[in-house]
């Protein structure tokens, strides 16, 4: 049974935030401007993004209500009533709540009933397992269709209240680097087993991901401090205690990062090599590379290996939309779509490496209608 992408959305909270007011938002550690932001800025190349949180870091959406407007924009672009959705797949970093799974909160703010429903808990390669989930779910008849949905709220995770809970007055780097990286919003794909009768659908060639957990440690996380190794933030007497201890905080060690790249090129060899793609016959590609400082790397390197694509080829919203995390990889589709003039038979290329613990996911698609 083929799959279709029929419809995709996306929401983004708030108005555009520019560099210059990052610190507005998310406040001043200690009342201090951060000695790194400008540096981290300059790399990445972010120019705008999106947050939940106001100036006074009140959040004014949940991410389930982000997530659920974003399905809502994906159904209201489509031809199918919310009623008939028969599956709902959502993915995030962190829901709102710990319990129960996030799925359940936004079907519950989407207000559909009797869906089969999945919940992808990981980084940024958790949207690519939702969809995946999916996508199996229409391809072997057990429905017709099915929503999925990734969605991203971290700036409350960058309130500057949080890092002035440490009993430090210093903030790590590895701690306070994602601050100006990450961002909110929510993305959505409506999947359904025929194309669209009117208009151009993608249809899903193959969805695959390769995982390197068991080679390389932590890279980025939310729950263990700096100095803990074997103690988690469940294991202090407190959550209090866990937060002065920093073990909230949402760290990035970014010395292992750029074994992303190396890794996220190695299985796109890997699926030349079992002829799943030939770089000559992609039209387009959709990368989620977290920052300007990868895309070059990326670059040299599938020009180091004979398999280059060339860059007009390649397409970001990162500059203007942030790096939504998860979510990230469905906001890109759907603006590239309603602003390119694709035809049919045209191919698109998605990649996304994730480095929590370095998961790289990739899907192939074709443009039908």
């Amino acid at each position: 049974m083929d799959v279709y992408i029929n419809s995709t959305g996306h929401y983004l909270p708030g108005k555009a935030i520019n560099n210059d007011e990052i610190e507005n938002v998310l406040g001043l550690i200690y009342g201090k401007k951060s000695r790194l932001k400008n540096k981290i800025l300059k790399s990445n190349g972010i120019l705008h993004r999106h947050y939940a949180i106001n100036d006074k870091q009140q959040t004014e959406i949940s991410n389930s209500q982000m997530a659920a407007k974003a399905g809502i924009n994906c159904i209201e672009n489509s031809y199918l009533s919310p009623s008939k959705i028969q599956m709902l797949s959502c993915a995030t970093s962190q829901g709102d709540m710990v319990l129960p799974g996030f799925g359940s909160m936004v079907q519950a703010e989407l207000d559909i009933s009797a869906v089969e429903l999945h919940t992808s808990h990981g980084i940024c390669s958790s949207s690519m397992m939702a969809l995946k989930t999916a996508f199996n779910n229409v391809r072997c008849q057990d429905s017709e269709n099915a929503l999925v949905i990734a969605s991203e709220l971290t700036s409350r995770l960058f309130k500057n209240s949080r890092y002035e809970q440490l009993d430090s007055n210093e903030v790590d780097f590895n701690a306070e680097f994602l601050r100006w990286m990450l961002s909110d919003g929510a993305g959505a794909l409506l999947l359904e087993n025929k194309p669209r009768a009117t208009g151009k659908s993608l249809k899903i060639d193959w969805i695959k991901s390769f995982s390197h957990a068991n080679t390389l440690p932590v890279c980025m996380s939310v729950g263990q401090a700096k100095s803990e190794c074997n103690k988690t933030w469940q294991d202090y007497s407190s959550y209090a205690e866990a937060e002065k201890a920093g073990a909230l905080l949402l760290r990035q060690d970014v010395r292992l990062l750029d074994n992303i790249v190396s890794i996220g090129v190695q299985g796109f060899l890997k699926l030349i090599a079992q002829e799943h793609v030939t770089p000559n016959k992609i039209d387009h590609v959709l990368c989620h590379f977290s920052s300007k400082y990868f895309k070059s790397k990326i670059f040299d390197m599938l020009e180091t290996a004979g398999a280059a694509i060339s860059e007009e080829k390649w397409y970001t919203n990162l500059y203007q939309r942030g790096n939504t995390g998860c979510a990230s990889i469905f906001i890109m589709l759907d603006e590239f779509i309603n602003t390119h003039n694709l035809k049919a038979g045209e191919t698109i290329f998605c990649m996304v490496p994730e480095s929590g613990r370095f998961n790289c996911a990739y899907m192939h698609l074709t443009v039908v209608g």
